[in-house]
């Protein structure tokens, strides 16, 4: 390849995309960021901050003479739209599993020239995937998770969310939902379906907002969920569980396989 064809000039306007470059020592590429960021902290002090998830400063992205803009998903189509309209050129990704975001890293290592970097970076993560596989193979009892996304309606786990949850040896009690790309067809119509999958886990990462088990309680019903009647309601944060790319293979793997070994643990001393 031609290393004048490599872009040098990279927009990234959600955190993944950054968060892996800064892991393999490629930042100097970045010049522009997600104020949504925060992995690594570092980058929000670094990098001009020139979007959130659904906006973006267009004028100042055309201003920073950008290579190359990086998207994800449909939700960004708008933003990647105008770029296109200024000219910009404009990757965006649209991944939902865990293959594929290890697929969409090693596109980024070839896509700047560092093949090799982010193949070493990549084997590294799967290695932990690995790992929690085996961890999670080796559970005797496996719990039944309820992971909810959004409260108001109802939204169960995006696919790699779901992916995990079954790594670390639970049962996602809405796995036929991860099929689904959008947010709408994951929608739980009736909440009181939920009640009737008893789960013994609940799952939160309500998008953004803080979540408040005290809502959750107040639902009609819902203390008949095992996962109630034990306290065992946890938040992850959006920021790492939402995120399309390392933070969810790392930090969400690690809190996922937490809570379910703590979980597995109580149980286990509950018998006689």
């Amino acid at each position: 390849m031609l290393q004048s064809a490599l872009p040098k000039r990279l927009v990234c306007l959600t955190e993944e995309t950054t968060e892996a470059l800064y892991a393999i020592g490629a930042d100097d590429l970045i010049v522009g960021i997600s104020g949504f960021t925060v992995r690594p902290r570092h980058a929000r002090k670094e990098k001009p901050k020139v979007s959130t998830y659904l906006d973006a400063k267009v004028d100042e992205i055309v201003a920073l003479k950008p290579d190359l803009v990086l998207a994800w998903s449909d939700l960004q189509a708008d933003i990647c739209a105008s770029l296109i309209r200024e000219g910009v050129e404009v990757l965006c990704f649209n991944h939902r599993s865990l293959e594929g975001i290890l697929a969409m890293l090693l596109r980024l290592g070839a896509l700047i020239g560092r093949v090799e970097t982010m193949q070493a970076y990549v084997s590294e993560l799967q290695r932990d995937l690995e790992q929690a596989r085996l961890r999670g193979q080796q559970r005797r009892r496996r719990p039944r998770v309820y992971f909810e996304e959004w409260f108001d309606p109802l939204i169960s786990g995006i696919c790699w969310v779901s992916e995990l949850i079954e790594l670390c040896g639970g049962h996602d009690v809405y796995a036929e939902h991860r099929q689904y790309q959008d947010a709408r067809r994951r929608i739980i119509a009736q909440p009181a379906d939920v009640i009737e999958r008893a789960p013994d886990i609940m799952l939160a990462s309500w998008c953004g907002k803080m979540f408040k088990p005290e809502r959750v309680r107040a639902r009609d019903g819902w203390d008949r969920i095992p996962a109630l009647q034990h306290d065992e309601m946890h938040e992850i944060h959006s920021s790492v569980i939402l995120q399309p790319g390392p933070a969810a293979l790392t930090e969400g793997l690690r809190q996922i396989m937490d809570i379910f070994d703590r979980w597995e643990a109580k149980e286990a001393n509950k018998r006689p």
